[in-house]
């Protein structure tokens, strides 16, 4: 009696597989080409996106800050504030490196910019307390609390605050990203990066995200996203007019209560 070769058992699964995956486009062919059509220019916008974003920017982010150029404000885009008030390290990592620039006399202002939707979450507040413990003159730190994302960060620092030039403080993985909306937006930016420390997996994990991220912000770009409007504060003013309304009582640390 004949015995069926055992290493025909690998040969034959790969063949059932390859039939049930040909099937659907047998049997729907012109529903498969126009996946496959949609498929390629998803990878093509993904692409270009991230082309355009990373060459328009090549060479203008340092992370040496004897090499930024003077400017006349630091912008510091917001990110996580933790349950308990705390920053995330990335977070500290940017507003540490603000202040540093402040220090150095390399800007004359200080924008926190970030995300503040409810009492109970306040990226901004959060960041200029830090930053005015850390030695920086309360009248020089303004306060966006409608930069819910990094377009409208840099439209309504340009457009609210009347901002020309910045340097832009961030992670190296979102800086080609920020500078490429902030020239769009109007200012002309340099960036100073804030990797004080390895990120590991979770700087992994951003760079993934950065990728689909950069499409978002070109899309921004050519739609125009809106920002929400408001009251012009001039950035050679003093900043202490920008900052929220104090939290009520019962606050979330979160909500970074009190001044």
């Amino acid at each position: 009696m004949l015995q069926r070769s055992s290493s025909l058992v690998p040969c034959t699964a790969m063949l059932d597989l390859r039939r049930k995956l040909a099937h659907p486009i047998r049997r729907w062919p012109r529903l498969a080409r126009a996946g496959f059509v949609a498929g390629g220019l998803l990878i093509a916008a993904i692409g270009l996106a991230n082309a355009y974003v990373l060459r328009s920017v090549q060479g203008e982010a340092t992370s040496n800050i004897a090499d930024v150029p003077d400017a006349e404000v630091a912008i510091v885009p917001g990110a996580l504030v933790k349950p308990d008030g705390q920053m995330s390290a990335m977070l500290a990592a940017r507003v540490r490196q603000a202040a540093t620039l402040w220090h150095a006399g390399k800007v004359d202002k200080v924008l926190v910019s970030g995300d503040h939707h409810t009492w109970a979450y306040d990226e901004p507040d959060t960041m200029r307390k830090t930053l005015v413990r850390d030695g920086v003159s309360p009248a020089d730190v303004f306060e966006d609390h409608a930069g819910f994302d990094t377009w409208t960060t840099m439209v309504r620092a340009h457009g609210i605050f009347g901002v020309r030039d910045a340097v832009v403080v961030t992670q190296g993985f979102h800086m080609p990203r920020a500078l490429c909306l902030a020239q769009e937006a109007g200012i002309k930016a340099t960036g100073l990066t804030a990797d004080l420390q390895p990120w590991g997996l979770e700087g992994k994990k951003s760079d993934m995200r950065e990728v689909f991220s950069r499409v978002k912000a070109i899309a921004d770009v050519v739609l125009n996203a809106p920002a929400v409007a408001g009251p012009q504060i001039p950035i050679s003013g003093d900043g202490r007019i920008s900052w929220g309304p104090v939290s009520p009582p019962g606050t979330p640390r979160a909500g970074s209560p009190g001044r």
